[in-house]
């Protein structure tokens, strides 16, 4: 039977859907070899202001000149810290390398910016204590946990109900730094307060189930694994959002945790309170969690477990901490 000509009109042509703009194909390079979400951020973001920098060029018409140039401008005109330094070229080479399929030696042979090694900031107890007492609400609930268990900020701030175990005064930190899960105490002053907290999520779920509102974001395997999980009391934030979220890229609404600046900014503002001279974050919490217990006698090895470090060489830099100040050392000031 004679094929039918291609300009009968019964005959449906199919149009190929068009193909993803270059950002979308690093967003789903990125996903298929499973980054984290704020990895994601940063490459694109860096790989947005390289195609900006040069005039909205496609990186295919772009190589080594207009790269150099570029992270020259970084380092010279912006001046931005050496790690930073050093993320845009790791972002610049996955886009080159795994995006567009192009292998250019030269961009994996560039020199990395050295960083230097600073010792953090550590709170005195009585500091860390007048600075908690500056907040309030869940703001105090989260900020005495990034002390008490030692958690990053995300890792605080991700907890849900079933990651924390008040029998066993364990919390377990779910896809932590380098994507690895972990356990760390519980402290036994928060066990009432938490209890509480606990109690009054408890009550708001129960009005929002009754109101038929969408549950919390679960990642996409979960999502299809569980389809009920995001509705369910277990899979809840420790710390919600007050309002829901809609997600730009894939049009759902899902309540989303707490909003990392809204914790920084209380902290900043309760340090500011409490009239301490030394810069105070979030993370100055974790680095005292560290310290305080190797002032306590504890070995770096249970502190390096707790921490979630993968070499016990960067928990040793509290060591340095320790001994900061000459505190072991007489000063001949003293001996006049």
């Amino acid at each position: 039977m004679p094929a039918e000509p291609r300009n009968d009109p019964r005959v449906v042509i199919p149009i190929p859907p068009p193909k993803p703009r270059l950002l979308d194909q690093v967003r789903a390079a990125l996903r298929v070899r499973h980054y984290s979400p704020r990895t994601e951020e940063a490459y694109v973001g860096w790989i947005r202001q390289f195609i900006l920098f040069h005039g909205k060029r496609h990186p295919k018409e772009m190589a080594s000149p207009e790269v150099t140039a570029y992270l020259n401008h970084l380092a010279v005109q912006r001046r931005v810290a050496a790690s930073t330094q050093n993320q845009a070229p790791a972002a610049l080479l996955f886009l080159y390398r795994e995006v567009l399929g192009l292998d250019l030696p030269w961009l994996a042979g560039l020199v990395h910016a050295s960083r230097p090694k600073r010792l953090p900031v550590v709170l005195t107890r009585a500091e860390v204590r007048t600075l908690l007492g500056q907040l309030e609400g869940d703001r105090w609930l989260a900020a005495w946990l990034l002390y008490g268990a030692g958690l990053r900020l995300g890792e605080c701030l991700g907890l849900r109900v079933k990651d924390v175990d008040l029998d066993r005064r364990e919390i377990t930190v779910r896809h932590g730094k380098g994507g690895k899960d972990r356990m760390t105490v519980l402290p036994g002053r928060l066990l009432n307060p938490l209890r509480d907290h606990l109690e009054r999520l408890r009550a708001r779920f129960t009005e929002e189930r009754a109101a038929e509102l969408p549950g919390v974001w679960l990642p996409d395997g979960l999502a299809r694994k569980y389809p009920n999980a995001a509705v369910e009391w277990p899979w809840q934030w420790l710390f919600p959002a007050r309002s829901l979220t809609v997600f730009r890229e894939t049009g759902e609404v899902a309540r989303w945790h707490l909003h990392e600046t809204v914790l920084q900014r209380a902290v900043k503002e309760a340090s500011r309170r409490a009239r301490i001279s030394k810069p105070v974050g979030c993370h100055t919490l974790r680095h005292c969690f560290a310290t305080h217990l190797l002032e306590d006698g504890y070995d770096i090895r249970t502190v390096q477990e707790l921490l979630g470090h993968s070499d016990v060489s960067t928990t040793m830099i509290y060591t340095h901490v320790l001994n900061r100040g000459g505190r072991c050392v007489l000063s001949p000031a003293d001996r006049l």
